[in-house]
């Protein structure tokens, strides 16, 4: 690693015209969390979004160094996991802020994982037509991925993600030690959209984190090297691709298998986001070696590797057994990428060779996850 993951947070600029902010990277970050406020919106008052599990760990001191600023802080915390993206949960956070008497000049803290990111995001994108808000990611998913490039949303019964705006932060504070109190399986979760990176645009750092994926579960200096990468990646793709009109799709690498069974598993602890994406990752690379666009060695490598962390890469592995086939095509269906009611998904020619496939035959893929579905 470099000398400056030691000496300091890393920062990373999302460069956006007008709209540019950083994403602050490193142990202890949280602390400079009021300062970097009261620098960027001097009087402002914040509001905290959060969830009952995060509040419990995080809470006081994030109130703690927006007073330390003068920052004036008040707080709506909701039930914890997916089901909290719903329109029940978003109209109680939009009444808590209206409620907090939030004024267009002040902003929200979204204090969580990605649910909490995209769920306070979506809610300051549209109260009082909009207000300000910083990420504050406390999850491995929400540091690499879900809090960077202004994507809010919440669920609908026909998919995940389906209701939402383009809303982008003002400030990501990624403080890496807020990592150190995930459950194992909450991190290992968050490890399908790091490795998502290497396979979409960057074998060597898939080649980095098949070589190192154990000191970046350990923590310290891979730990922050892995997450500045993704974030570097990110960043880069959404100053060129804001509202994923071209290459921010390939964002979505393993998304499209992997949010059809998600929603069908009721977005519950049955399976968990990443846990999917990882699903999702293994079938998008076997759907690419099955239609030959990919060698069966590079399948294999990224199935081994998933498989190697503890993501699940068979169907057969979801508790409670595999949804229905006719669930899943028609969750496909409802996928965001759909375009003319022609199925898009992102395939690989090789290991950090994604691509958008469009005009993909709905009955191709029926046919591969019928296969997958039956296999024992």
């Amino acid at each position: 690693m470099t000398k400056a993951l030691r000496a300091g947070p890393i920062v990373v600029n999302v460069a956006l015209a007008g709209r540019a902010y950083d994403i602050v990277i490193g142990r202890g970050s949280l602390s400079s969390l009021g300062t970097r406020i009261a620098a960027l919106r001097a009087g402002a008052a914040a509001l905290i979004v959060t969830d009952e599990n995060i509040a419990r760990l995080h809470l006081t001191a994030a109130h703690g160094v927006l007073r330390a600023a003068n920052v004036r802080s008040s707080e709506i915390v909701i039930a914890p996991g997916e089901q909290s993206k719903s329109w029940r949960v978003f109209e109680t956070v939009c009444e808590g802020l209206l409620a907090a008497r939030l004024e267009r000049g002040d902003l929200v803290i979204a204090l969580g994982g990605g649910v909490v990111g995209d769920l306070a995001g979506f809610a300051a994108a549209v109260a009082r037509r909009g207000l300000d808000y910083v990420q504050v990611p406390t999850s491995l998913l929400g540091q690499v991925d879900s809090s960077v490039g202004g994507k809010t949303a919440i669920n609908s019964s026909h998919g995940k993600n389906l209701i939402g705006a383009f809303h982008q932060p003002i400030l990501v504070i990624a403080d890496t030690a807020l990592l150190d109190t995930l459950p194992p399986r909450e991190f290992r979760s968050g490890y399908a959209e790091v490795v998502k990176y290497g396979l979409l645009g960057d074998a060597s750092f898939f080649f980095w984190l098949d070589a190192n994926w154990h000191e970046m579960f350990a923590g310290g200096e891979a730990r922050e090297h892995a997450i500045s990468m993704c974030c570097r990646h990110k960043a880069a793709i959404v100053a060129r691709d804001e509202r994923e009109n071209g290459e921010r799709a390939l964002l979505n690498f393993g998304h499209t298998f992997g949010h059809a069974f998600e929603a069908a598993c009721g977005f519950s602890d049955r399976l968990l986001h990443g846990e999917a994406i990882g699903l999702g990752m293994a079938l998008a690379v076997q759907f690419s070696a099955r239609r030959g666009l990919l060698p069966m060695a590079d399948a294999d490598r990224v199935i081994a590797h998933l498989a190697a962390v503890g993501l699940p890469t068979q169907i057969k592995e979801i508790p409670g057994g595999a949804p229905k086939l006719d669930t899943i095509m028609n969750l496909i269906g409802q996928d965001k990428k759909v375009q003319r009611g022609k199925l898009t998904f992102i395939l690989a020619r090789g290991i950090g060779a994604a691509f958008v496939a469009r005009d993909v035959d709905a009955a191709e893929v029926e046919s591969f996850l019928a296969e997958k579905i039956s296999k024992r």
